[in-house]
């Protein structure tokens, strides 16, 4: 803890904000069904519709508030250590992949990504599409499921518009 700041522990929680912060790392958008998703350093978000140009913009009127997919790099690093992978980031088919926050415990609540509010949905559970779309996998669908399952992120409803960038952080208030 000798590189933090006074009042600042190691997973970002500020004891006088009650603020829990991470950062954005990634940012992938798949323009089609299907296709392979696009790396971009900034998004457009639109309230209640999600990501300009990703291919589920506007798609689920009949599933209220899953705009948008996060998952943790953390859990990618542990899959690919743990079953001695290289999946690349865009591997999971989520849209945002952040670093240094618990987005499990986001579900229910109220957040920021950069200066756009969200609020967190549900879990977002692995499934044979997220599987399938694994380079080269060596490892049965099943097997990556399970790796999966509780860690494969949420997902979120975007509240505002606005516009997200790589490098942007992620808050939630403590409350």
């Amino acid at each position: 803890m000798a590189n933090h700041k006074p009042g600042v522990i190691a997973n970002h929680v500020t004891a006088d904000l009650a603020t829990v912060s991470g950062i954005i790392i990634a940012i992938f958008v798949a323009p089609a069904k299907h296709t392979a998703q696009v790396r971009v350093e900034s998004v457009q978000l639109k309230s209640g519709r999600g990501i300009v140009g990703d291919r589920f913009f506007g798609f689920r009127p009949k599933q209220k508030g899953r705009n948008l997919t996060l998952l943790e790099a953390e859990v990618i690093a542990e899959f690919n250590q743990n079953y001695r992978q290289t999946i690349p980031l865009d591997a999971t088919r989520r849209n945002v992949i952040t670093h240094g926050i618990r987005l499990n415990d986001l579900v229910g609540k109220t957040f920021k990504l950069g200066e756009v509010l969200c609020r967190g949905i549900e879990l977002c559970e692995p499934c044979k599409v997220m599987a399938r779309s694994f380079p080269a996998a060596v490892l049965l669908e099943r097997e990556i499921i399970h790796a999966f399952t509780n860690k494969g992120g949420i997902r979120a409803e975007v509240l505002a518009d606005g516009v997200i960038d790589v490098g942007q952080s992620i808050q939630i208030t403590l409350n």
